[in-house]
Order: structure tokens, then C-alpha cells, then sequence
């Protein structure tokens, strides 16, 4: 599974919330249902399962204690194979967010929300899935008998029940979120919250808010208080994944909150103390990260208490043969394919494939042979990973003749006036003489 062919549904009682977030996300995910009532979900659930769902915490009018969404969150994290949750709420209650994060939602959002931290959390929310799906899976990330494999875990059981910052090194998809939750798993905090966030993906503009929350009218739309990610894991730990990637004027508010232990929301008179454990991770090679221009070198001391390096699995060939079983026999299982062996030559192959994208690659290359094998035993063809041919060069084509009907051309005007609003749904409304509603509905009959 990956983002962009993953299966997302949106499960809110607002028609106009649905819809926005629909048309939000169908320009990068294919498939977005959703859904107004709960109780049509087992019907839905029944055609087929979704890799996330977003999940409004309040359906009945006038309820805001969370208890309708809690107990549909508790429905789907008990499945055989649950999928992700974000969970939505319009009201930033500070106990109810870290209920939801506590029953296995992965992310919150607060409505009304800002697009380009919707899009990221459900990035996010579906590429740690990714890593991490099957649960099984997920383990053999860290599994392998040689030297470095042995080093690394021998590392996190000593590292996991001290309360030391733990940096993580290592290349994308080598496991070092993985990594992340071994130690949390290990840790005095382990019944805490393991809090995930993406910093490269966190806009400058909203770096305070979405960390150290604010309060209500701090700034434009901030309609209600909002909970920050310090805050919500409170008690627990907090993954700041591709720490390598923020601004440095972003690093120098993060160092703040470390040095001194409290976070100050927006608009709030006071600051608050925070109790959560650091683990951090970059894929920036070492030389990269300690350049003052990059990356300050104070943050870099408050960060790195223990550094964990990941290694690559080409340097770790060894453990090839056991994870291609292991992931093979999964995707056997978990699709209901037939049991197949792998040939001798294609094993030497594969084992000496560099593997670029590493463990993670691996286990797609082996969903892969999975699904589309054929023959008795696995082919090195069957996992994708001979060089494309060159695509044929097509001809042109006649061009159309003109389409002057009216549904056409209230389309190509929609698509116009999001274009000149880059995709500013208010503005284009404006532009167009629509209400939001009205132009959601538009955009729906359309296909946008």
C-alpha cells in the first residue's frame, strides 16, 4: 500500500465537512468515501476495509464529550486488521484528544482545519501504516542475526529504560520509527502515549501552534483551543521524525521548549510544563547534520543524549534470506496465495540486489512476487526489480473537436477560478458567485 493508491474514509455527520476534506484529498489518493452515520459502517466495511479513516468524535447535535466517536474508535481498532485513525474534532479538548491517542488513534486534527496540516497528518498517518502494517511485519524490521542487527538491539534494551534523548541515524526505510517504538515499548512510559510527527512535513507558519497548541483567537480562525503535540503526549513519548529537515528559525523554538521544559501556547498568559521523552531521527548523513548552517548545534546536543544508527541493509546481507522468507510467507498468507520457494539463482540475486530503499523495499518487492507469481517458484522478474523499459513514444493524437456544453463549461470555469485561488475553496466560491456548499457540490458532480 502506498499513499497515493491507499483506500481513505471519512466518517463525519457534516455533508459540507466530508465533502471539503473529499475533494482535499482526492487529488493525491484515489479512493475517498464517506460516510454521515456510523451505523452504516459495518455495511461499508463489509465491501472492503480502509487503510484510514478519519473519524468525526461527536454525531448526535449538541455532543461534545467524544463518547459516540470513542466507541466506533474502539470498534475499529478491534478488528483482525484494523485501519488507521485520525480523529476529528471540532472542539480541542485537551482529555478527549488524549483519550483518542490513547485508544490507537495515530493523529488529531481540530476542525476547521488548515489544508496543508490535513494533507500532511494523512500522509503521514498512511506512510507510517505503511511501515508498520502488518503488525508482524513491522517486527522483522529488526530482525536478523547479524553483527549491526545484534549491536542495534542490544543498544535500545540498554538505552529504552532511561529517560535519555535518543537521536536515531539511518536511511529511508531502514526502520527508525520502528527503532522509536522498541524503545518506547522498553520504557518506564511505555503505558504513555507514543506520539509520531512528521517536522519536515509541520509549516513554519504553524510550527508553534501545532506543537504548543494555542488558544482560542491567538490568530485568524483559531476558534477554539487547540492542543499541541507536547501536550498530548504527555506522560509518553514524542517522535520527532525528519528532524533534518526543519528551518532553522523552527529548530530554534524547539531548542526553547527543551531547555527550559515548558511549552507556551498561543494567545496563552503562561507557559505549561511538558513531561514527555525525546527520540528523534534524520536520514541527513552525520557530516550534514552537525554543519551550523543545517542544523544548530545546540538543538544537537539537547537531542543527541544516545545516538542509535540504523544500519542499511546492505550492510547487513546476512539477514536478507530471513526477511525475504519471512515477508514472502506473510503476503502468501495474507493474500491467499500459493506456498512457493525461492529458486537458488534468484535468491543469490536478490541477496545481492543493493536495495536502495532498504528493508522497506524489500517488503513492497515481496508483496509484489506475492501477488503476481506465477510460476512454481519465485522468479528475480516476479519482484519488480529490473529496470524499466523505455515507454513507447505515442502518437499524437487528432485533437477533439470543441466541446461547447454547458456541463463542460461550468467545469472548465470551476477548475478556472480553483486555479486562479490555488485551490483556496472560500475565495473560488467567491469568485464564482457560489456559496462553499454549493461549489463542494459542484465539485463533487464534476469528479475534482
Amino acid at each position: 500500500m502506498s499513499p497515493s493508491n491507499a483506500s481513505i474514509l471519512i466518517l463525519d455527520d457534516d455533508e459540507d465537512v466530508a465533502c471539503a476534506a473529499q475533494m482535499l484529498l482526492r487529488r493525491r489518493h484515489g479512493r475517498v468515501a464517506t460516510l454521515g452515520d456510523p451505523r452504516g459502517l459495518d455495511a461499508l466495511l463489509a465491501g472492503g476495509m480502509p487503510d484510514l479513516v478519519l473519524l468525526d468524535l461527536n454525531f448526535a447535535p449538541g455532543r461534545i464529550d467524544g463518547a459516540e466517536g470513542l466507541a466506533v474508535l474502539d470498534r475499529l481498532r478491534a478488528l483482525p486488521q484494523p485501519p488507521g485513525v485520525i480523529a476529528l474534532t471540532a472542539y480541542a479538548d485537551i482529555p478527549l484528544a488524549v483519550e483518542a491517542l490513547k485508544r490507537g488513534a495515530s493523529d488529531f486534527i481540530t476542525k476547521p482545519w488548515d489544508n496543508a496540516r490535513l494533507a500532511a497528518a494523512v500522509e503521514g498517518a498512511l506512510a507510517r501504516r505503511a511501515a508498520a502494517a502488518p503488525a508482524s511485519a513491522t517486527a522483522s524490521m529488526l530482525m536478523g542475526e547479524s553483527n549491526p542487527m545484534r549491536e542495534l538491539r542490544a543498544m535500545i534494551a540498554a538505552v529504552a529504560p532511561t529517560e535519555a534523548n535518543v537521536m536515531v541515524l539511518g536511511e529511508n526505510g531502514v526502520g527508525k520509527e520502528l527503532v522509536a517504538r522498541a524503545i518506547h515499548a522498553a520504557s518506564k512510559r511505555a503505558d504513555g502515549t507514543f506520539l509520531a510527527v512528521d517536522m519536515g512535513a509541520l509549516p513554519e507558519s504553524t510550527f508553534e501552534s501545532e506543537l504548543f497548541g494555542h488558544r482560542r483567537g491567538s490568530f485568524t480562525d483559531a476558534r477554539s483551543d487547540r492542543l499541541g503535540r507536547f501536550q498530548a503526549a504527555r506522560g509518553g513519548s514524542l517522535f520527532l521524525d525528519e528532524i533534518g529537515n526543519m528551518p532553522l528559525g523552527a529548530q530554534a523554538k524547539l531548542l526553547t521548549a527543551l531547555e527550559r521544559r515548558e511549552v507556551t501556547p498561543l494567545g496563552a498568559d503562561r507557559a505549561e510544563p511538558i513531561d514527555v521523552r525525546i527520540v528523534s531521527a534524520t536520514n541527513l548523513i552525520e557530516e550534514r547534520l552537525f554543519d551550523p548552517s543545517v542544523f544548530r548545534p545546540d538543538l544537537l546536543f539537547r537531542l543527541n543524549t544516545i545516538v542509535l544508527r540504523v544500519p542499511p541493509l546492505r550492510e547487513r546481507q546476512g539477514d536478507i534470506p530471513q526477511l525475504l522468507h519471512h515477508y514472502l510467507s506473510l503476503y502468501e498468507n495474507q493474500y491467499g496465495r500459493p506456498v512457493r520457494e525461492l529458486a537458488p539463482s534468484t535468491l543469490e540475486q536478490l541477496c545481492a540486489w543493493a536495495w536502495p530503499g532498504n528493508v522497506r523495499a524489500l517488503r513492497h518487492a515481496c508483496e509484489r512476487a506475492a501477488i503476481l507469481a506465477a510460476q512454481p517458484e519465485y522468479r528475480f522478474e516476479d519482484f519488480g526489480l529490473s529496470a524499466p523499459a523505455p515507454a513507447p513514444v505515442e502518437p499524437l493524437a487528432p485533437a477533439a473537436p470543441e466541446d461547447f456544453s454547458l456541463g463542460t463549461l461550468e467545469r472548465e470555469t470551476i477548475a478556472a477560478a480553483l486555479d486562479k485561488a490555488k485551490g483556496n475553496i472560500s475565495l473560488a466560491a467567491r469568485m464564482l458567485g457560489l456559496s462553499r456548499a454549493a461549489l463542494y457540490r459542484k465539485l463533487g458532480k464534476h469528479g475534482f
